[in-house]
């Protein structure tokens, strides 16, 4: 098993992209690497934006935003007003978002939805992401759901439990009005994460899983 890290001598700041559909899809995926990058990334420069969420959504996923991005100054919180459900059908503007997007941030990493998600909205975000950042370091996350359509991702991120446990314990106070829903439950995340632990001998026995189409090796910079 290979090993990614990012080198502290980057000759910019670390700018982190996070895409998602819908008010907690970013948090869900990938919340705790978020809090990972946050942590130990002291110049983190983070644009997080959320394609769908009206009303009570949209201040769920401003709160939420702020409270997983705490302690990172330079971050963009954008909430977007697309119908939930009906994104193919909005193509052409959600395009337009993303051609503008790639004219005002510049990602070290772009966190996003997985091309084989089954969710409509979750793969046309997916597609306009691998279409605008086609240069980019781009790992896809996983949203467990009832569409039986987990894969074996091939990227792994390690967490702590106390991180794990913050981004359960975030995911259950932001996100009120998704309580009744039978799989937004602590133990399916964490369940998730264990599994996923497990695939990559974290040491703590949970990680995040993520999907990578194309990685360029560029040689080793101490040889």
């Amino acid at each position: 098993m290979l090993r990614l890290t990012f080198p502290p001598n980057r000759p910019r700041p670390f700018r982190l992209l996070c895409l998602g559909a819908h008010a907690d899809d970013i948090e869900i995926g990938c919340g705790g690497t978020v809090l990972r990058l946050v942590a130990e990334i002291p110049d983190l420069s983070v644009c997080w934006i959320v394609f769908s969420g009206h009303d009570a959504r949209e201040a769920e996923a401003r709160s939420s935003a702020d409270a997983f991005l705490a302690g990172c100054k330079d971050r963009h919180v954008e909430v977007l007003q697309f119908r939930d459900g009906y994104f193919p059908f909005e193509g052409a503007a959600i395009k337009d978002r993303f051609e503008a997007l790639k004219h005002e941030f510049e990602p070290t990493l772009v966190l996003t939805h997985w091309r084989g998600d089954a969710h409509q909205d979750h793969r046309l975000i997916a597609e306009l992401t691998g279409n605008t950042f086609r240069d980019h370091l781009v790992l896809a996350y996983e949203i467990p759901k009832y569409d039986n359509d987990l894969g074996n991702p091939n990227f792994f991120v390690p967490l702590t439990r106390p991180q794990m446990e913050q981004k359960t314990r975030l995911l259950a106070s932001g996100f009120p009005s998704q309580s009744g829903r039978g799989w937004f439950t602590t133990d399916t995340f964490m369940a998730l994460a264990r599994l996923r632990g497990v695939g990559c001998k974290a040491p703590d026995g949970l990680a995040e899983g993520f999907y990578s189409e194309k990685i360029v090796w560029e040689g080793l910079a101490d040889h």
